[in-house]
C-alpha cells in the first residue's frame, strides 16, 4: 500500500509499516458503551476532524485477572475499560486491489478475550495470503451478554452479538480503503468465538455481512429466556437490588459488576451453568436456536468451515480433582448443551481421559457434526480435526482446546517460548493450515499444498485431518457418530 494514513467515514487513521504489512490499531467502530451507553445496542462511533494515530491497540474489555496479561509482552501489558469497542487491522503491503478480508472473534468463554493477543497477530496472514486482517473486541461478560429485554431495554440482549455485527457493519462500509473486498468477507473465531459465528449465521442483522464462515471448536450455543432472566435477577439479588429493579446494575461499578459474576459463578445462584454469560434466544436479535434456524436456510449460500481438536476436554477436565460423578456431569453437559445425554454417559470411564473425552465428544465434536450436517443442504461445508500434539509438553501434550490457533495465524515461533521444538513437520504444519484457511478467504474453498481437501457431505463425511502428516478421512469415528448422534 502507498499510503499509512486512511480517510474512513468517521476520519482519517495513521497506522504504521512492520514486518512486510501495513497495521492499524486501535480503531474505534462503535461510540463507547460507558455511561447511559451501557448495556445499550452499539451506536456509530462520533467522528474526529485530526487524523487519528492508530498505532496502538485500543483497551480490552472489562474482564477478570486471567491469563490474559501474561500472553502480551511485559512492557505492553493491556488496558482494561468498558471503552473498548476496537477493531485492528493488518494488510499486506501490496498494491494488489480488492483482497479477501478475514474478521477473528476471539474466544474466552464469553468472559475474557481480546482482539489484541498476540497470537491473534494477523501479519503472517496478510503477508502469506496477501489479505487484510481483521480483529475485534467486544463487550464480555455481564456487560455484553446480560439479558435486560424484559427490564423496560427490549434491545438489550446480546449485546456482545451486536457489537459484532457492528464491527461488521464497519467493516464492509469503510475496508475498501485498506485494500479490501467488502464483497470477500470471511467470519472466523474460536470457542466461544466461534459460537459467535454460529449464532452471526443465525441472526437477521448479520445476514449480507459476510460470504463465508469459519467454526474453530465451538458450534450452536444458546440460552433459553427462562434461563438467561434467572441469571439477571441473580446478578441483581448479588449486588443488593430487589427482584425486577435493574437499575443497580447501572448504579454499580464494572469491578462490582465483575465480582458479582464471579460470586455467581462459584455459588449455586448459576445452578449447574459453566456458562451463565452467553448467546440467548431473544425475538429481535437471535429469534431461533442457531442450529435449527440453519438447517431451515438462514445462512444460505454461506460456505461453511468449522472443525475441533482431538482432545478438547483436556484443558478443562486434567486432574482427578476435575472430575464429576456421572449424575453430575449430565446435568453439566445438558445444561451447556440443552439436550439429553445422561444415556450417552455410559461410553466413558470415570477417569481422568474418560471424562475428557466425554467432553471433547458431547460438548465439542458432536455440536459441530450437528452444525455441519444442518447446513449441507444449503451451501457447501467442509470439516477438520487438530490432531497435533508434542509429547510430554505440560500444556501441547495433547491436542487439547485452543492448541491449532498459533497454526492457523502461522505465529508458531510464539510456541518456542513454551518449550515448544519447532521441527520440520510442525513448521510445515502450520503453513498447510494457513494455506487452507487463506485459500478459503480468497474462493470460499479451502486447499492445502499438498492434498485437495474435498467438501464433507453425507456419503462420505470427508474430514481433513492435521497432524504431522496431513491426511484426509472419511467418517472418521463414525461408530460413535451413530451412537452420539444417531443417523
Amino acid at each position: 500500500m502507498e499510503n499509512t494514513l486512511i480517510r474512513t467515514q468517521y476520519g482519517e487513521v495513521q497506522g504504521i509499516r512492520q514486518d512486510g504489512a501495513v497495521i492499524w490499531r486501535g480503531i474505534p467502530y462503535a461510540e463507547p458503551p460507558v455511561g447511559d451507553l451501557r448495556f445499550q445496542p452499539p451506536r456509530p462511533p462520533q467522528p474526529w476532524q485530526e487524523p487519528r494515530d492508530a498505532t496502538q491497540f485500543g483497551p480490552v474489555c472489562e474482564q477478570p485477572d486471567s491469563e490474559l496479561e501474561m500472553s502480551f509482552p511485559a512492557h505492553v501489558r493491556p488496558v482494561k475499560s468498558e471503552d473498548c469497542l476496537y477493531l485492528n487491522i493488518w494488510a499486506s503491503d501490496s498494491s494488489t486491489p480488492n483482497r479477501p478480508v478475514m474478521v477473528w472473534i476471539h474466544g474466552g468463554a464469553f468472559v475474557t478475550g481480546a482482539g489484541s493477543l498476540p497470537f491473534y497477530d494477523g501479519t503472517s496472514f496478510a503477508v502469506n495470503g496477501d489479505m487484510v486482517i481483521v480483529t475485534i473486541n467486544y463487550r464480555l461478560g455481564p456487560l455484553g451478554f446480560l439479558d435486560l429485554s424484559s427490564y423496560g431495554m427490549p434491545d438489550s440482549a446480546n449485546l456482545g452479538l451486536q457489537d459484532q455485527i457492528a464491527a461488521l457493519n464497519w467493516v464492509r462500509s469503510n475496508i475498501a480503503a485498506f485494500g479490501g473486498d467488502p464483497d470477500r468477507i470471511t467470519v472466523f473465531g474460536e470457542s466461544a468465538g466461534a459460537m459467535s459465528v454460529a449464532s452471526l449465521l443465525a441472526m437477521p442483522a448479520a445476514k449480507g455481512l459476510f460470504r463465508a464462515a469459519i467454526m474453530q471448536s465451538g458450534a450452536s450455543q444458546v440460552l433459553p429466556p427462562s434461563t438467561a432472566h434467572g441469571v439477571t435477577e441473580a446478578m441483581i439479588r448479588l449486588l443488593g437490588g430487589q427482584p425486577g429493579d435493574a437499575s443497580v446494575l447501572m448504579e454499580a461499578s464494572a469491578q462490582q459488576l465483575l465480582q458479582a459474576a464471579s460470586r455467581l459463578h462459584e455459588s449455586s445462584e448459576a445452578g449447574l451453568l459453566t456458562m451463565p454469560f452467553q448467546p440467548v434466544l431473544h425475538a429481535q436479535t437471535l429469534p431461533v436456536e442457531p442450529v435449527r434456524a440453519i438447517r431451515d436456510g438462514a445462512a444460505k449460500g454461506i460456505a461453511l468451515m468449522l472443525g475441533t481438536n482431538q482432545d478438547e476436554g483436556r484443558m478443562f477436565i486434567n486432574r482427578p480433582e476435575h472430575m464429576m460423578n456421572k449424575e453430575m456431569a449430565g446435568q453439566r453437559i445438558e445444561a451447556m448443551t440443552g439436550q439429553k445425554v445422561a444415556l450417552l454417559l455410559e461410553r466413558y470411564p470415570e477417569t481422568v481421559e474418560g471424562q475428557a473425552q466425554m467432553l471433547t465428544d458431547l460438548f465439542f465434536w458432536r455440536a459441530s457434526v450437528q452444525y455441519a450436517e444442518a447446513q449441507l443442504a444449503h451451501a457447501p461445508v467442509w470439516m477438520y480435526r487438530f490432531d497435533w500434539s508434542q509429547l510430554g509438553h505440560e500444556f501441547f501434550g495433547t491436542a487439547t482446546h485452543a492448541t491449532e490457533i498459533p497454526f492457523v495465524f502461522n505465529n508458531i515461533a510464539m510456541l518456542e517460548r513454551s518449550g515448544v521444538k519447532l521441527d520440520e513437520q510442525t513448521v510445515n504444519l502450520a503453513k498447510q493450515m494457513q494455506r487452507a484457511w487463506i485459500t478459503f478467504a480468497h474462493t470460499a474453498t479451502p486447499t492445502t499444498l499438498e492434498i485437495p481437501w474435498t467438501d464433507y457431505n453425507k456419503n462420505d463425511r470427508t474430514t481433513m485431518i492435521f497432524d504431522r502428516q496431513i491426511e484426509l478421512a472419511h467418517d472418521p469415528d463414525g461408530e460413535k457418530r451413530l451412537a452420539l448422534i444417531g443417523e
